[in-house]
């Protein structure tokens, strides 16, 4: 069943918004699904602030990464709150048509988009939205999920649709995004390559 999911193919993304605060994640969930009007879905996880915040605003932005995007930018929206810091805070950050935040810096375009309706689907809920812009910001590729896992060697944080819980032997756990070091003894001083965090928990299966 596994080999099957792995067999699905999608690109990574940016989601933002701006509710009670600015708020983006990194998603790999995201599709039009209709032409007149221009339609679109995306997924996020209930738990995920960015989540909670598009509930809010009844609004959001998409952009699209490149394979030149720098991986500390997918290391910092993907496995960080928007609740607890500012993600945007280190990048040039813009305003779309909506006046929602987005960056540029190794993205390929932007889609900024209101929200019709929302669906329940178990641990995640589905935004049908109609998109008020799209803007093409430059001519790189598009990063595909395949290619961040198996040519930048990503990881999936747990919160994201595509997430498959790893068996292993032995390992640690970072307590922040859920990176697993493979091994019986964890370094001393050791960081977490994509949180930069220093928290594990041993584990065993």
């Amino acid at each position: 069943m596994l080999k099957a999911y792995n067999n699905l193919t999608s690109g990574m993304y940016l989601v933002g918004t701006k509710g009670d605060k600015e708020a983006g994640c990194i998603i790999n969930t995201f599709e039009q699904v209709a032409a007149t009007p221009e339609m679109v879905v995306m997924a996020l996880n209930k738990e995920n602030y960015t989540c909670k915040e598009i509930k809010k605003s009844k609004k959001f932005n998409v952009t699209v990464l490149s394979q030149n995007i720098d991986i500390n930018i997918i290391s910092r929206f993907g496995f960080s709150s928007s609740e607890f810091e500012d993600k945007y805070k280190p990048y040039s950050v813009k305003y779309d048509l909506l006046n929602l935040p987005y960056i540029e810096e190794g993205m390929t375009s932007l889609f900024t988009v209101r929200v019709k309706e929302e669906i329940e689907a178990g641990t995640h809920i589905v935004f049908l939205g109609e998109v008020s812009e799209a803007v093409w910001l430059n001519d790189e590729e598009p990063l595909t999920y395949k290619y961040y896992k198996e040519v930048l060697k990503g990881k999936t944080p747990p919160k994201a649709s595509s997430y498959q819980k790893s068996k292993i032997a032995s390992g640690y756990k970072c307590d922040t995004c859920g990176y697993i070091y493979r091994g019986e003894t964890l370094p001393v001083d050791y960081v977490c390559p994509i949180c930069g965090k220093t928290h594990f928990t041993k584990i065993t299966n």
